[in-house]
């Protein structure tokens, strides 16, 4: 069994014995208090001087405010050292979360993302926007416009994507702007039913099969059958329809064609349920990238027109990779990524009232220290014990004249009034988890 020495200063020392006592963990520790009153002011330096050499433990943890070349703790100890979270509360939760997770990130789905109104927009538009989406995780860009229009420079646009790597698709069924960007080669095409059929045989590109207007899935068939029939490569959309508007009859169609067409490669445009619900985008995507796991669907098509929506590029790249992960490993889609829990806050714990009471009365000097927990922000120092719910009311009662501190204080405490009110994880000095929305993709943290 590993063992562990988790390195502490006074001050937390008895709220660290209690959380690890809690924990029935699979390991064993012990726990090194030393003579520094706030852990957080600790150096490698100190705690190298005053840990012994060659002690026997697997792993030496120290808190995760800890700056500094750790090395010099591991050539005195022996001993590797892992840094920590910053609050010990989520000491559990940090065990709980650092199991390996082979092969995460893999996926298979591929992710359309349709620029809407392409021809209303410049080429300098169009290219920008196709970098935001291939930054965002999307494998094909989706060029969108309607029928009655027409995309004059489609052949400048298509061979300007394609010159920078772009995999292009049409979404549209303007018949002589699709035939005008057939002459410089594109790769798919959204959509066709009997209405342009005829057409495919003309193309040298991938084709996504609806159904006829108002046909239902018999029309479907018979669009599939002549495909069939003329040996032109197909992907399936039986069309999700809005919600309210025949949204669960849609998604049945979707399972009646995977049991029709069990390898053929299928599609679902989300757009109609993202764009057409007063409700933010991310959990919708979830979802909905649950439902392609599970009917083993090969493609999904986005768009981002409206506020709401804007990030469901990201989310699906995201969303994709946990359901891939879940469905090999046949483990529920939670505890695995936590960059798609953006608006509430993953599991975590706070210090009870009386814990932080039990704190105050080891401090000696005049520093605020700001805690949260459910319902109330608590501040204090060696003189003062706040509470309360309203930043500005406990602003008044600190007395503070300096006005770099009161600057201080007062973002401090309108970001514990915020955490408070989401129930996120409030740590002082820290920024608030907002998922993907504040990861940082290089560190592969919360930036």
């Amino acid at each position: 069994m590993l063992k562990y020495l988790f390195v502490t200063g006074k001050l937390a020392a008895e709220a660290l014995a209690d959380t690890l006592s809690k924990m029935a963990p699979d390991f064993q520790y012990e726990i090194s208090v030393l003579p520094i009153t706030v852990a957080a002011l600790m150096q490698p330096s100190f705690i190298a001087r005053h840990l012994s050499s060659g002690i026997d433990y697997d792993y030496i943890m120290v808190p995760g405010w800890v700056r500094g070349d750790l090395s010099l703790v591991e050539d005195k100890t022996g001993c590797k050292v892992i840094i920590g979270p910053k609050d010990l509360k989520d000491i559990p939760l940090f065990f709980g979360r650092s199991r390996p997770r082979e092969g995460y990130g893999e996926h298979t789905v591929k992710i359309f993302a349709e620029i809407v109104d392409a021809p209303l927009l410049s080429l300098e538009e169009i290219l920008t926007r196709a970098e935001y989406y291939r930054s965002s995780g999307a494998d094909i860009i989706d060029l969108g416009w309607p029928a009655e229009g027409s995309f004059d420079n489609v052949e400048e646009v298509i061979t300007a994507l394609k010159e920078r790597g772009f995999v292009v698709s049409l979404d549209t069924f303007h018949r002589e702007d699709i035939l005008r960007a057939n002459r410089v080669g594109f790769d798919y095409l959204l959509s066709v039913n009997s209405s342009n059929l005829d057409l495919v045989r003309e193309l040298s590109c991938t084709v996504v099969v609806i159904p006829d207007f108002g046909g239902g899935l018999d029309s479907l068939e018979r669009n599939i059958a002549k495909l069939e029939e003329w040996g032109v490569p197909y992907i399936i959309d039986p069309i999700i329809n809005p919600i309210n508007f025949g949204f669960t009859e849609s998604l049945c169609q979707f399972h009646e064609v995977r049991r029709r067409h069990p390898t053929a490669k299928m599609l679902i445009g989300v757009g109609n349920i993202t764009e057409l619900v007063d409700a933010d985008s991310l959990g919708i995507n979830v979802l909905l990238m649950g439902i392609v796991s599970e009917l083993n669907i090969d493609y999904i098509l986005t768009t981002e027109v409206i506020s709401w929506a804007k990030g469901s590029v990201r989310e699906l790249d995201i969303a994709r990779k946990l359901m891939h992960y879940s469905r090999k490993n046949q483990i529920l889609p939670k505890n695995i990524d936590n960059r798609l829990i953006a608006l509430k806050d993953i599991p975590h714990t706070h210090f009870t009232e009386e814990e932080l009471r039990r704190i105050q009365k080891e401090i000696r000097d005049s520093n605020f220290r700001i805690f949260t927990d459910e319902e109330k922000i608590y501040v204090f120092n060696r003189d003062l014990f706040i509470t309360g719910t309203d930043p500005e009311e406990i602003f008044v009662q600190l007395n503070v004249k300096e006005a770099s501190h009161a600057f201080y204080l007062g973002r401090e405490l309108e970001r514990a009034a915020l955490a408070v009110r989401l129930g996120k994880k409030y740590i002082q000095e820290e920024p608030l988890h907002w998922g993907y929305l504040g990861w940082n993709n290089k560190t592969g943290k919360d930036s």
